[in-house]
């Protein structure tokens, strides 16, 4: 009995830490299949893509197991997660024919992926809200990525002028960044605030002057 415990008890771990690779995997193998199977129905299939296809999801697929472990890996692991499903989506591109009307989105991954990381608090307030203006400012690029990409395949039609929101937008972010720093009694404080009322009252007024077509 003691045999078996034994051997189950070193099995175990083994198991427990295969299944976050398979599970990748899986999900990688996946998404490679359904690409390929959604631009062969398209007619659209050029299949030297596969070659950046394949490779990028292997990069993603491998960021799964570190960030399931989580601790000073997780972010190791998220940055191979992002870093492959953007040349994925690359290769997807490709492999559609369709980079000449889908280019917005390198826009979009990349700021989704700073964006993403909003959830992480550092400990020092001076260093969280400046983490905190970050995330949020590529949330904002995320948002004007997919405001290029609506324009690109003619769902929406703006008139000029139309990005001085987002740059008021980011100019409030960083604002409003910079009055929540009033809370917290640390050196430096009224250095850092000024650094960034500044940048963030002239980002507001020329979105507006763009917006505005002064």
């Amino acid at each position: 009995m003691s045999v078996e415990a034994e051997r189950t008890s070193l099995a175990e771990p083994y198991s427990r830490s295969s299944r976050p690779w398979l599970t990748s995997l899986a999900v990688a193998g996946l998404a490679c299949a359904t690409v390929a199977t959604a631009a062969q129905g398209t007619g659209q299939f050029h299949w030297w893509a596969v070659f950046i296809l394949i490779p990028a999801a292997l990069i993603a697929a491998s960021g799964g197991p570190l960030l399931a472990r989580g601790g000073g890996r997780a972010f190791a692991g998220y940055m191979l997660a992002c870093v492959g499903t953007m040349v994925f989506a690359v290769g997807a591109l490709l492999m559609f024919g369709v980079m000449g009307r889908g280019w917005p989105l390198m826009v979009v991954l990349p700021c989704l992926a700073v964006a993403g990381t909003y959830g992480w608090r550092a400990a020092h307030p001076l260093a969280r809200g400046l983490h905190r203006a970050v995330a949020l400012l590529a949330l904002t690029g995320a948002l004007l990525g997919l405001t290029l990409q609506l324009i690109r395949v003619e769902l929406i039609d703006l008139e000029t002028g139309w990005w001085g929101a987002f740059l008021m937008l980011a100019g409030a972010i960083v604002l409003g960044n910079a009055g929540e720093l009033t809370r917290h009694r640390m050196p430096y404080r009224l250095q850092a605030i000024t650094l960034l009322v500044g940048p963030s009252v002239i980002a507001f007024l020329l979105g507006l002057r763009f917006l505005r077509g002064w």
